[in-house]
């Protein structure tokens, strides 16, 4: 019982973390087209470099969040030990060198589940700014079908 209220509580945290990207992503959005941006090479790629910047960020954020929930639960005595691991496990990435007790174990593929999702989630935000960049640089409506005629 103590392994799902861990899990689950450590995952809504990140959930709630990788909530607050889209808002300031929208609001990015609109005031790089208020200001007649959209469609300039220079500043598209300039938006979606921090955009991508700021999700690596949250990334890092949800890594050390995990990285407390082990720490919390008696696993590791360091940060910096619980970090590393973390991050191999939230990236998928892995690390054979350290497992977790057995009463925490099923921890490692949560966090790994959570990595994944947050990493589409991630991916589908910075491919739906891409999407209105170019839209906007070509006055196209790419979600839209074409007009027949």
């Amino acid at each position: 019982m103590a392994l799902l209220l861990v899990g689950v509580v450590t995952t809504l945290f990140t959930v709630l973390v990788h909530s607050l990207i889209p808002p300031t992503i929208v609001a990015g959005i609109r005031h790089h087209f208020a200001r007649g941006r959209a469609g300039v090479w220079f500043w598209d790629a300039t938006l979606v470099m921090f955009f991508i910047l700021l999700t690596l960020v949250a990334h890092f954020v949800e890594i050390a969040l995990w990285a407390l929930s082990f720490v919390l639960c008696g696993e590791f005595s360091n940060f910096a030990a619980a970090l590393y691991f973390s991050g191999n496990t939230y990236t998928t990435l892995g690390d054979s060198a350290t497992v977790l007790s057995a009463r925490w174990r099923m921890l490692a593929p949560i966090e790994a589940a959570n990595g994944m999702l947050m990493f589409g989630v991630s991916t589908a935000i910075i491919f739906a700014v891409i999407l209105r960049l170019v839209e906007a640089k070509f006055g196209l409506h790419l979600d839209q079908p074409p007009k027949s005629g």
